[in-house]
């Protein structure tokens, strides 16, 4: 064979094996508070089958109508982050249109104990992670992004760090979208469970704690206003927390940007916390 064709076959496989290092795993994990089994995608690093050793997890979750595959299927790349970063990816399944709440109006949804509780219990089990909030970081984007904040609001036992892109901040001036009524009750009718689920109402829970904040918003995009004043209340608050707002709108050409800086974040948090 020509030495230059065995070069370019050479270049080729080189390409290959980096550009798959990393495993993609499918898992079904029972919840017994909704009593099915639910689907996620684990996305595992290269080194993780070489290193013996325990892991940092970053939990992604999905926007409204979205599934546990919109991550890897919009961002086809995302092994390569994992493999960059040395993390575990955890891509839950969140019912479509939850917004990560355990509805106080549908005992049929209750994604909140599944993911804080029932999920990384199993992923803890089932992989090696380092343990506890130094080792976990959660974000999404959209309804996800509020999740993510909702979640790590409520349980800073679970997770050091959190992010939002472009995050549903108050659900309030958006009664009739996204299924949110069906989660939480109409808001004419049960505003006390709109008022009490909203993230830019749960900022008490951050008040002298230790949670590591990163989010942003596109200022072309719906929730633009909603992230803004949840970041001016911080600041009122004096709550320290990361905010950035540029051009763009809601969706992943955003979205894929934002994320990468993100991680930045949390790869300074997990090696700021593991070094200790």
């Amino acid at each position: 064979m020509p030495m230059k064709a065995l070069s370019i076959l050479t270049s080729i496989l080189f390409f290959s094996i980096v550009t798959f290092a990393y495993t993609v795993d499918t898992v079904m994990v029972y919840s017994v508070g909704m009593r099915k089994n639910i689907p996620n995608l684990v996305i595992l690093p290269e080194g993780y089958k070489s290193q013996p050793t325990n892991f940092p997890v970053l939990y992604l979750l999905h926007g409204a109508g979205g599934d546990y595959k919109s991550w890897l299927t919009n961002m086809p790349d995302l092994g390569g982050e994992v493999d960059k970063y040395n993390l575990v990816f955890v891509c839950p399944d969140g019912g479509g249109t939850s917004w990560y709440f355990d509805s106080p109006v549908d005992t049929s949804m209750k994604y909140e104990t599944y993911i804080t509780s029932e999920l990384v219990k199993y992923i803890d089990r089932a992989y090696r992670t380092i343990e506890g909030a130094k080792g976990r970081a959660i974000t999404g984007y959209s309804m996800g992004g509020h999740g993510a904040f909702y979640l790590s609001f409520k349980h800073q036992e679970v997770w050091g760090a959190a992010g939002s892109m472009s995050g549903g901040m108050d659900i309030r001036p958006f009664p009739e979208n996204w299924d949110i009524a069906k989660r939480l009750g109409p808001l004419k009718k049960q505003a006390e469970n709109w008022d009490k689920n909203t993230v830019i109402n749960m900022t008490q829970f951050l008040e002298g704690g230790t949670l590591k904040l990163i989010f942003d918003c596109g200022v072309d995009d719906f929730f633009y206003t909603v992230n803004k004043s949840l970041h001016e209340k911080l600041l009122k608050g004096k709550i320290p927390h990361n905010y950035t707002e540029k051009p763009g709108n809601h969706g992943w050409e955003y979205w894929k940007d934002s994320f990468r800086y993100q991680l930045l974040f949390f790869n300074r948090y997990f090696d700021s916390e593991n070094k200790k």
